[in-house]
């Protein structure tokens, strides 16, 4: 039986509820409190409100992200200076009595601009996910000893196809640009990854929506939690990088560009590295199905001088997982889990 509508509506406050738990856990109070005031008042006196309690039958506020395409839609407003009274209580500001945030807040929420956010879900390129991608490739560089190329899956604005134009401290391993603004220092638990020189000899990337890091830049920021600064600044500085030779991120969709991708002759003296960072569960099930399905058969071809590897770090079942599968042989192993963006990362292995 199809929901009622008081069931949806219930169901998406229930989101925003989810996420402001989610928030509050990760650090965010701000935001968090921006999620619960919204999920718990939000009426349908609005454009917005009518859209986001109606949201469609069949549809799910939590994995849709809903609670996040209006953070995003707010933290824009207040970077362009369209909500000066909201922008006086965000972050760096402490946090703000309840009362007071939803007095100006919900004024804002009528903000016919903020419609548009709602149309999409939100588009992130997590700089912090190139410190495990980088130990990643470190393992390869130990273990074939030449350059890689990079292929990315869900590469937004190419900015982790970057690694090598940023500075590491992994576990005491010290990698990298050592002069770059955009220093990855996560919190390692465990061995460091091996010792390895990572040189990159293309790189290149797909997107069903690619954004320019020079004409997109405002909105990847305004998906960034306000209360997390480190976070907006580390991408600000990712992104001036980027800005300068912006690497190819083609639009389409990931089964077909990699079907196309790994038909071309495999280099030889090349380790090619197909890899995606918290993506391939928003892929359709089709999708994940061929692309898994054309790495096994690329892969049953490739030798010592022209290998391939899959490098992927997505969630698990308990925390998020960096794994690794190599051919020729088809090895498969988990290397290390960590935080979703990359500040955690507990290494599990010893030796490439």
């Amino acid at each position: 039986m199809p929901a009622s509508a008081p069931e949806r509506e219930a169901a998406v406050r229930a989101a925003f509820a989810v996420q402001s738990g989610w928030c509050d856990k990760s650090g965010a109070p701000f935001t968090g409190l921006l999620c619960r005031l919204t999920g718990e008042r939000l009426d349908r006196s609005s454009l917005l409100g009518n859209r986001v309690l109606g949201w469609p039958e069949g549809a799910d506020p939590i994995r849709d992200a809903l609670p996040l395409r209006i953070c995003g839609g707010l933290h824009a407003l207040v970077r362009s200076g369209g909500a000066p009274a909201l922008a006086a209580l965000y972050p760096p500001q402490p946090v703000p009595d309840p009362e007071r945030l939803w007095e100006v807040l919900r004024p804002v929420l009528a903000d016919p601009s903020l419609l548009p956010w709602i149309d999409g879900p939100p588009q992130t390129n997590e700089v912090g996910r190139s410190a495990l991608l980088m130990a990643g490739l470190l393992t390869l560089a130990a273990r074939f000893r030449q350059p890689i190329g990079l292929l990315e899956l869900g590469a937004s604005a190419g900015l982790n196809l970057l690694p090598d134009f940023y500075a590491y401290d992994l576990g005491g391993r010290s990698v990298g640009d050592r002069d770059s603004p955009v220093r990855l220092q996560p919190r390692w638990e465990g061995p460091p990854p091996p010792e390895a020189i990572v040189t990159i000899a293309g790189r290149r990337g797909v997107d069903l929506n690619p954004l320019d890091p020079r004409r997109d830049s405002e909105r990847l920021l305004a998906y960034v939690w306000a209360d997390q600064q480190d976070r907006i600044a580390r991408l600000e500085a990712a992104l001036a990088i980027a800005a300068v030779d912006p690497p190819r991120v083609d639009r389409g969709d990931a089964a077909d560009w990699l079907d196309a991708r790994l038909t071309e002759p495999a280099p030889s003296g090349i380790t090619r590295v197909v890899f995606h960072t918290v993506a391939f569960d928003y892929f359709p099930p089709a999708t994940q199905a061929r692309i898994a399905r054309r790495l096994e058969e690329t892969g049953a071809g490739a030798t010592e001088e022209a290998p391939l590897a899959w490098l992927r770090y997505e969630a698990g079942p308990d925390t998020f997982e960096l794994r690794l599968r190599i051919w020729p042989g088809g090895e498969d192993r988990l290397l290390a889990d960590g935080h979703p963006h990359g500040s955690i990362v507990r290494w599990l292995i010893d030796q490439p």
